[in-house]
């Protein structure tokens, strides 16, 4: 059993996370826009926000399991109050860059950085197989949950100051203040991890790469795949969501808060319900059989005529599209050796970043001609539902050891 610390603080430090990018996302794209940056920039520096956390997550999750899984994790706390911090207090474009490039900044509100890998080989190591998908449920659950509340908070705190007297640029830096204090204070919880996170000595002696060794085949193939997806997602990311939304039908920022709480709130709940499906029919057929149905509601939503029609054809999306994440999760950490997890995650993370990481800068210029202003959803539904249909084709057969 985990350490009576490890468990709560995991959750914690997740919750903490979580929040900070909520809070962020809603509000990252429009206060790029009050500091002078065009459409095309910011999808560049999006771009490039992401590039750069696929360089430095890479470092710090291929030598996790070597220099240590907590010390590892507050670096990455440390970097990512680092971009908080230099996008609050610079309006210089290239410096901008570089706190992207270094620091840890979510312009998508979902869980981007280090933190995610480490956590996820902690809680393997931590719970036996059987309890694995259903921790990882919750975990996401939890996430999720703090995601919504964060970008209700944004909102509602940045309508609210410019209700008295503020401008929209000082209640944007004021946002960016809470994410540096929720970078430190992620660092103090980390700090507080017990040595039972650390990975047991590994009794491999072979050569390795990036950290794997006999899984390296199925890592790599899952990492294409994942990044296929994350290119598709990386179109949408919910800062350039909330820009769409408040472009084309005028929605202020609490509203933007309140849509994208509701829309958290319903992936999180969804995640205890994809733990119940995978014990029922597997984990790739609930991976896929979830994930399809979402892309075409995806799809669908640039179509709308109105606003509330908008947003409820995407609340009904978010209620299914994270049904795949705990269970990719718990695929990934079954189908590979226990002192391959770190690095397994790490690899697959960091396709997923490097996925992303180009979809924001062609978002952003599509967000510029107005005629394209629904393409970046037709987009990534279709090179979604492409990945569901690739992955089902190569997965299907290939079963861990605690799959049904």
């Amino acid at each position: 059993m985990p350490s009576s610390r490890d468990l709560p603080l995991l959750f914690a430090t997740r919750i903490t996370r979580l929040f900070a990018y909520g809070f962020l996302s809603v509000i990252l794209a429009l206060y790029l826009i009050q500091v002078g940056l065009k459409e095309g920039e910011i999808g560049l520096l999006l771009t490039l926000t992401l590039a750069g956390d696929a360089v430095i997550s890479l470092w710090i999750t291929t030598s996790a399991d070597r220099l240590g899984r907590r010390r590892m994790l507050i670096i990455g706390a440390l970097l990512m109050a680092f971009a908080g911090l230099t996008f609050a207090l610079t309006e210089s474009f290239a410096l901008l860059v570089v706190a992207a490039i270094i620091g840890v900044i979510s312009p998508s509100g979902n869980e981007i950085g280090p933190f995610i890998s480490i956590e996820q080989a902690a809680l393997s190591q931590l719970f036996p197989k059987e309890k694995r998908t259903q921790v990882f449920a919750w975990y996401n659950l939890v996430g999720s949950f703090a995601t919504a509340l964060g970008a209700l908070a944004s909102g509602l705190l940045a309508q609210q100051l410019q209700y008295g007297g503020a401008t929209p640029l000082e209640s944007y830096r004021i946002v960016l203040a809470g994410y540096v204090a929720a970078g430190l204070i992620l660092a103090v919880l980390f700090l507080f991890l017990s040595p039972e996170i650390e990975t047991t000595p590994s009794l491999h002696q072979g050569p390795r790469t990036l950290g794997l060794h006999q899984s390296k085949g199925v890592v790599f193939k899952l990492s294409a795949l994942f990044a296929l997806d994350a290119f598709g997602g990386g179109l949408v990311l919910q800062s350039i969501m909330a820009y769409w939304f408040h472009v084309k039908f005028g929605a202020s920022e609490a509203l933007l808060g309140s849509i994208f709480f509701g829309a958290n709130l319903l992936a999180g709940i969804s995640a205890l319900l994809a733990a119940r499906i995978a014990a029922r029919i597997g984990l790739i057929n609930t991976m896929v059989f979830t994930h399809l149905p979402s892309n075409i509601l995806l799809c669908l939503v640039p179509f709308m005529p109105t606003l509330p029609l908008a947003i409820g054809v995407l609340l009904v999306r978010y209620s299914i599209s994270q049904m795949d994440v705990p269970t990719r999760q718990a695929y990934t950490m079954a189908v590979v050796a226990p002192d391959e997890r770190s690095a397994a995650s790490g690899v697959t993370t960091i396709a997923r970043s490097v996925g992303a990481a180009i979809s924001p800068a062609i978002s952003g210029a599509m967000l510029a001609v107005p005629a394209l202003l629904g393409a970046p959803f037709l987009l990534a539904g279709g090179l979604k539902i492409v990945y569901d249909l690739l992955l089902y084709r190569a997965f299907v057969t290939v079963k861990p050891p605690d799959q049904p």
